[in-house]
């Protein structure tokens, strides 16, 4: 029983012991100055200086265009392994990937129609 959980444990062990190697070796090695705290106008790891105003807002078309993308570019991720495997599955999986295409295909009107894709 315990020969196959075996690997797991290793995996998770040697994990474990390079995560705790790695935290000594920096607190050992790493640098010893004080970190500065809240000082807005240095340079963010890339050097350039940060000039985003504070008060800057995206508008909520940007996030409604986010989350729609991203709910209709998942269905290829549902669709890919059905495509490439329709032999194996059979007519039922075709029969399910019609339903499942339909029912983005409503979801997508529907949107559309609230006028969701609109920018405004």
């Amino acid at each position: 029983m315990l020969r196959s959980y075996a690997p797991a444990l290793v995996f998770l062990g040697l994990g474990t012991i390079v995560g705790v190697a790695f935290a000594f070796l920096n607190t050992l090695f790493g640098p010893k100055r004080k970190m500065q705290v809240n000082n807005k106008t240095d340079p963010y790891e890339c050097g350039l200086p940060s000039e985003v105003q504070q008060n800057f807002r995206f508008g909520i078309s940007f996030y409604l265009i986010a989350m729609l993308f991203i709910l209709f570019d998942i269905e290829v991720l549902f669709l890919y392994p059905v495509a490439v495997q329709l032999k194996a599955f059979g007519t039922f999986a075709l029969i399910e990937t019609i339903v499942f295409i339909t029912l983005l295909f409503v979801a997508f009107i529907y949107v559309w129609r609230r006028g969701a894709l609109e920018w405004r």
